[in-house]
């Protein structure tokens, strides 16, 4: 089976499980590209969308689908997201789309906030082999670099060949790249780098997911809180 096969078929699983009349949130990726195909081709069905993703909302639309402006909307019946990497605990980190805070935002107004990964994409902990990416207050930028030094971190602010200068989020702050070599307590990072002030938010997602879909060769297995996988 391709990998694209694998996307598809997590795809048409989580198709099942939306409700008809919802709201969902819809993140970024290619399982979602696919999932936003198999929504349009599914009868009578009746959903509206909220998405932190431009290229999402633009496939919705080009799909004839409902996207809702999300400062209309005050809660979320599930949502469905991708990550770089998701442990056993549900923490997980996204680092390359630089649209986490908005990611984050959507999920915590959900009542289910759903994983959609392939099986190199779980590890039994998080492994860190990416950056922790911050959204940060351009004041706070000095500030904010010799604190995550304090905590181990080495700082990159994220910048583009396409772009002169730091790359700027949709929010219009600068992404500032975080490697770790060695995280012995993930809540306790996430808290520490929470609390540095002027960080808008950060790409660990602690608390926040409630359930993955793992999807690999051998099939698909559901992950859920607490620490329970469920085979399909």
């Amino acid at each position: 089976m391709s990998p694209a096969d694998i996307k598809k078929d997590c795809a048409k699983e989580a198709l099942a499980i939306i409700p008809n009349h919802s709201v969902i949130g819809l993140g970024g990726g290619s399982t979602i590209s696919h999932l936003i195909h198999f929504i349009k081709e599914k009868p009578n069905f009746d959903i509206q969308i909220v998405t932190p993703s431009a290229q999402t909302k633009l496939l919705c639309l080009e799909n004839g689908l409902q996207v809702l402006h999300t400062e209309c909307v005050d809660h979320i019946d599930l949502a469905f997201d991708g990550c770089d990497q998701v442990d056993a605990q549900l923490n997980a980190l996204k680092s390359g789309g630089g649209i986490h805070t908005k990611e984050k935002l959507i999920g915590t107004m959900s009542d289910e906030y759903i994983l959609l990964v392939d099986e190199s994409k779980y590890a039994p902990i998080l492994t860190f082999e990416k950056p922790v990416v911050l959204e940060i207050l351009t004041d706070a930028l000095a500030y904010a670099r010799s604190r995550v030094e304090q905590l181990g971190g080495k700082p990159a602010m994220r910048r583009s060949a396409a772009k002169d200068g730091f790359t700027i989020s949709d929010n219009g702050h600068p992404l500032m790249d975080v490697s770790f070599n060695q995280v012995n307590d993930i809540r306790k990072l996430d808290n520490d780098l929470q609390a540095i002030r002027g960080v808008i938010d950060t790409s660990l997602f602690v608390d926040v997911a409630t359930k993955a879909l793992i999807a690999g060769e051998s099939g698909m297995r559901w992950l859920n809180k607490p620490n329970r996988e469920v085979s399909i």
